[in-house]
């Protein structure tokens, strides 16, 4: 299986470079500057038509979208490393949801501030960003309490959920997600972030 992963460091397809090095799947690595364009063009076009990192190509059928790449190199090499629950057991409901949550549902609170912060005009939006903290307070604190009395986010062991939940609140916390003010939340996320994986110098 020839996988070449098309990426640029420190971008969000810097949780993608994480996952590979985890699972310690070969692939070729294609630097996709964004700085100078090179998203835009028609050859990496015809691959993601979003024009965006991370992308994948797999016996050169194109993926592109991070979380589906999650999903697939997880089905597809965790499973035998003991890093993803096998098909049909109630731990792959639950890593499928919390991989979902963090991106649509987090996400989406996490984005409304990135919008706030960092609105296309420049201008600060002090009444969504302070809109955009509370929701990500209130799932924040679900998280919290899913993570009470276990170690992982599905149970004993650490798995690829808490890579791909970890990597998105490891970048929310650059904008001022509130963490800090979750302590089980906090000490998990060191917990994580923390592993080599996650270390890897990405440039």
């Amino acid at each position: 299986m020839s996988i070449v992963f098309y990426w640029h460091p420190n971008s969000s397809a810097s949780p993608i470079a994480s996952a590979l090095a985890e699972l310690d799947v070969p692939h070729e690595r294609v630097r996709i500057d964004i700085k100078a364009g090179e998203q835009r063009r028609p050859e990496f076009l015809a691959l993601n038509p979003n024009g965006v990192v991370p992308t994948l190509t797999v016996d050169g059928a194109p993926m592109f979208e991070a979380l589906a790449i999650h999903l697939w190199l997880a089905e597809r090499h965790g499973v035998d490393r003991g890093l993803w629950p096998a098909a049909g057991t109630p731990e792959r409901l639950q890593a499928m949801s919390w991989c979902t949550w963090a991106y649509v549902s987090y996400g989406a609170a996490f984005w409304s501030l990135n919008l706030a912060i960092r609105g296309e005009s420049g201008a600060h939006n002090e009444a969504l960003a302070q809109q955009s903290l509370a929701r990500l307070d209130q799932l924040l604190a679900v998280l919290d309490g899913h993570l009470a009395g276990r170690p992982w986010m599905l149970g004993a062991s650490y798995s690829l959920a808490d890579l791909v939940v970890g990597s998105v609140l490891r970048y929310s916390v650059f904008l001022g997600a509130p963490v800090a003010s979750h302590p089980r939340v906090q000490a998990w996320l060191d917990k994580v972030t923390a592993r080599p994986a996650m270390q890897l110098e990405q440039g």
